[in-house]
């Protein structure tokens, strides 16, 4: 799937639940902040050598926490117009 499918599948879960009017960017940036930082939960604190292992172990939850932030952050590209696909390319 493209990154406009998934954002369109994104938008139309959002849409049944009546959310937009709580999905302006700040609130949007916001939440990616806090999924992110869920994400790094999963690593706090671990030294070097214990990384791999915690990824290993953990997962399936730190890919929920990364589709979190990609969920969040492919809606917030859509509410802004902005081509995301298009601005990763350019920033590579």
């Amino acid at each position: 799937m493209t990154i406009e499918e998934i954002t369109a599948r994104i938008c139309t879960f959002r849409d049944a639940r009546d959310w937009q009017q709580f999905h302006n960017p700040k609130e949007l940036a916001v939440a990616i902040t806090a999924e992110a930082g869920e994400l790094l939960q999963h690593f706090v604190w671990l030294q070097p050598e214990q990384i791999e292992s915690r990824a290993k172990v953990k997962l399936p939850e730190i890919t929920d926490e990364m589709a979190d932030v990609g969920i969040l952050l492919f809606e917030l590209a859509h509410n802004l117009g902005v081509d995301l696909g298009q601005a990763m390319l350019d920033k590579v």
